[in-house]
């Protein structure tokens, strides 16, 4: 499947260590790319270069507070120069904050929107300077059900994914002349570390689940194939999408 996906030696940067960027990060390492993953948590980044399997496909880390433009452009920067250029980009950082509208605060509003939509579109210009240049690269940004769905208690998450789709047909319809790619996937209710707090509440793992046609609740396995297909040569006719890997729930 390796030479399917064709990512050997194509040079890539995952945004973000966390439950799905780790997942990114392995299923990437295992298709033959080459590597640098930018997180603000420095334990994530350690879990990740301890890993014997991705320590053998030699990744890079960088240590990175991806809360203002300047530091998304360097991270960008400081891949392409470690890489030796810049194929694909994995945007896989988020946060939530789960309250109703009139108990959110001015501070959690800021403070969603900068990581979940405000870095996606620095890190996006930053590489789609790269891209353009080299005539070719793809992009995939993480979505969410909530792009769509209207959520109780999730205003600033779901306005940050909402425009984060509107973001990526954007950029998808201004650089496809150029060769380069821009897609999300939107992940249904999915177990992570995001999540786990609020699924362990009684009932709600249930109750969540029965909102779901397939039956369960997604996982990090479930998702990373869509960010495969969507990153690899295989998908160089495909932008502007969101793919929704949610087992249905947007149907109902």
């Amino acid at each position: 499947m390796t030479g399917w996906l064709g990512f050997e030696e194509r040079r890539a940067l995952v945004v973000g260590a966390g439950g799905l960027g780790a997942v990114c990060v392995r299923g990437l390492a295992e298709t033959g790319a080459r590597l640098m993953v930018v997180d603000a948590d420095e334990t994530r980044l350690k879990a990740l270069r301890e890993d014997p399997a991705l320590a053998a496909a030699g990744i890079r880390t960088l240590t990175a507070d991806l809360s203002s433009s300047a530091a998304c452009e360097e991270a960008v920067t400081t891949a392409a120069r470690e890489l030796g250029g810049l194929d694909v980009l994995v945007h896989a950082v988020g946060t939530n904050d789960r309250r109703p509208v009139l108990e959110t605060p001015d501070e959690v509003w800021d403070r969603i929107l900068t990581l979940n939509l405000s870095s996606a579109f620095w890190t996006g210009r930053a590489a789609g300077r790269l891209m353009r240049e080299a005539g070719r690269g793809s992009m995939v940004f993480f979505s969410s059900v909530s792009s769509l769905l209207a959520h109780k208690h999730h205003a600033p998450y779901a306005a940050s994914k909402g425009g984060l789709d509107q973001l990526v047909k954007v950029m998808a319809r201004e650089w496809a002349p150029d060769g380069v790619t821009v897609n999300a996937v939107g992940p249904g209710y999915t177990e992570t570390e995001l999540t786990s707090a609020y699924l362990a509440k009684p009932g709600m793992r249930e109750e969540m689940t029965s909102l779901v046609p397939a039956g369960r609740l997604g996982t990090p396995q479930d998702v990373v194939g869509a960010v495969l297909f969507l990153a690899s040569a295989r998908a160089s006719f495909v932008t502007g999408q969101v793919l929704y890997v949610d087992g249905g729930r947007t149907l109902v």
